[in-house]
């Protein structure tokens, strides 16, 4: 029997995660004579958070806990304008690496929703990108999770809405949401671009892939919203879909009855990790088509 690996070309570290990471990696230069914080962990990944601990970086989300002139990492995911404030009035050093794809985000909501324009959010209430997301609003803002939480949102069709989501949202959604409002509302809702292309193309080549494959394997921190939802339009298309962190949640079970196997990883998932996890899955397809093939297995 004949085993292949498709592996995703866009899996890995995102443009916002590898610059909060470099910026990170800065910063430790000054480790030896002040005290690194980052507000929230840096990213969604367990293995890449104990590195950063074990050479001394500290994670907090208490803004009094850092002192006059400690360092304090602003995550990729940004963090709510008043925690940002209250960081400035304690006399902290602030790096700022929140994505560039989150502020611009963070921007457009700020500038377009009013008290004539209220805000409709589309993303993860307890997701710490959406909490900053949520600060820049200047209206009323009602966040929702899929279309069945904003139908129970007291809408009124004749009221100015903008729409946005978390950047990490899965577009087709999105884009049915917004025709939703579109054909309830008097007035057109101005409807924000705040989706990561990054994610979208991630999204599409996940699909394309679980289309072709048997198995869908996707890589990276079970508690990675983006990772969850690589998951979940995987399984759309290929209901043998496994989440794992690192290779050595990999066993014969998932790879048995399988031939062709999708590979993929979310944003906060290093290089490192995605390789040893598709070394080690060619490593059990090799043994298994060497079983296979052997003819004491006949």
């Amino acid at each position: 029997m004949e085993f292949d690996i498709l592996l995703a070309e866009n899996a890995g570290f995102c443009m916002g995660v590898s610059l909060a990471l470099n910026k990170l990696n800065k910063a430790l230069e000054q480790i030896s004579i002040r005290r690194i914080f980052t507000f929230g962990p840096i990213i969604h990944n367990p293995q890449v958070l104990s590195f950063y601990e074990d050479k001394g970086v500290r994670v907090t989300e208490d803004w009094n806990e850092p002192y006059s002139d400690d360092i304090v990492l602003i995550r990729a995911h940004g963090i709510p304008l008043e925690i940002e404030d209250r960081l400035i009035k304690r006399n902290v050093s602030i790096i700022d690496a929140t994505c560039p794809k989150v502020k611009r985000a963070q921007l457009l909501i700020s500038r377009n929703s009013h008290s004539s324009n209220c805000l409709l959010l589309y993303g993860e209430p307890d997701h710490p990108e959406v909490k900053g997301l949520l600060s820049y609003a200047n209206s009323r803002a009602y966040l929702f999770e899929d279309v069945n939480q904003l139908a129970s949102i007291n809408i009124e069709p004749g009221n100015n809405y903008c729409l946005a989501a978390q950047t990490t949202q899965d577009r087709e959604q999105f884009e049915l949401i917004s025709a939703y409002l579109q054909n309830m509302l008097v007035h057109q809702p101005l409807i924000l671009d705040t989706i990561c292309d990054a994610t979208k193309n991630r999204q599409i080549e996940t699909i394309d892939i679980a289309k072709q494959v048997e198995c869908m394997i996707v890589v990276g921190g079970k508690n990675s919203g983006n990772t969850r939802r690589l998951c979940k339009v995987a399984m759309e298309h290929c209901p043998a879909c496994f989440h794992i962190e690192t290779e050595h949640e990999l066993n014969q079970a998932i790879v048995s009855g399988f031939s062709r196997f999708g590979l993929t990883a979310g944003a906060s998932t290093p290089d490192d990790t995605i390789n040893k996890v598709y070394h080690k899955l060619k490593s059990m397809l090799h043994a298994k088509k060497t079983s296979s093939s052997s003819p004491l297995s006949e």
